[in-house]
């Protein structure tokens, strides 16, 4: 369970890193929406794991979206030294976050499921036919 100072690091570092992508990065190939998702310190908050979710056209256009922001690394830990008051800037590890991505999925699905049980509850009741 993280301690009360790394949520707070954590925090820091989500707004920052957000900032950074939403408002400081000029890479053309940064396309849709890009949310930072979560952000796990380590226990000596000396580095981060980032985790995106990127919102895009297609996959390609995803993939590209993540090689810029990877790109941009050194840039967005600048960024962030400038935002955190600690003796260490915490090293940042991205990740790709495909939780909200299976969670949509996943509802379709059952959207789907949901529409054929009513198709079969429309269609009327099922003829009992039984061989005598």
């Amino acid at each position: 369970m993280p301690t009360r100072r790394q949520e707070k690091v954590a925090r820091v570092v989500k707004e920052a890193v957000s900032d950074a992508i939403a408002n400081h990065l000029n890479d053309p190939r940064i396309e849709g929406f890009v949310s930072v998702t979560r952000v796990d310190m380590a226990a000596d908050l000396r580095s981060a794991d980032v985790y995106f979710s990127i919102f895009g056209k297609d996959e390609t256009g995803q993939n590209k979206t993540f090689a810029a922001i990877m790109h941009a690394k050194s840039r967005i830990q600048s960024l962030l030294a400038g935002k955190l008051q600690s003796k260490f800037c915490p090293v940042l590890r991205f990740h790709r976050d495909d939780k909200f991505k299976k969670t949509l999925e996943t509802m379709k699905l059952i959207d789907q499921a949901v529409s054929e049980l009513e198709k079969t509850e429309d269609a009327g009741p099922i003829p009992d036919t039984q061989c005598s």
